[in-house]
């Protein structure tokens, strides 16, 4: 699958990123691993807030390739997760480590399961690497979108 394949099949969009939005992003998820750190907050919170910034990240990727996943179907984040070694060139075994984050996060979201801190740890571990991938992969790809208007 490629993002041209997605696109086709209208899981993607064509999308201009401006550096406006991709610093927004970026800002938005360290923002969001800042809070997933906080032990004061519940551990589903603290999930959440690092599920978060892994989607930012994933987000800022895509946008910065030029496209962005059609939301008026189900699956927006699955596109976005599944894309990133096509988008970051992340590894397999990192997507899916990060799809199971997604799982767990629906799980938790649509029935109520409890989150552990176990997976408080992983969530949060694997956002800040995807976002230290983000902002490398930019500088060196797309250096224009990290400057300021």
């Amino acid at each position: 699958m490629t993002l041209q394949n997605l696109l086709k099949i209208a899981r993607l969009k064509e999308h201009a990123p401006t550096p406006a939005e991709v610093r927004r992003l970026i800002a938005a998820a360290e923002r969001n691993l800042a809070d997933s750190r906080i032990t004061q907050v519940s551990d589903e919170n603290r999930f959440d807030a690092a599920y978060k910034a892994i989607m930012q990240c994933a987000l800022a990727a895509m946008m910065a390739g030029g496209y962005r996943p059609a939301t008026s179907e189900p699956g927006h984040h699955q596109t976005l997760i599944q894309s990133l070694p096509l988008t970051l060139g992340v590894p397999n075994d990192t997507w899916v480590v990060l799809d199971s984050l997604r799982r767990k996060r629906n799980v938790a979201d649509y029935s109520g399961d409890l989150v552990g801190p176990e997976m408080v740890a992983e969530a949060t571990s694997q956002a800040a690497a995807l976002l230290k991938t983000l902002r490398a992969w930019l500088a060196l790809h797309h250096a224009e979108l990290l400057k300021p208007a």
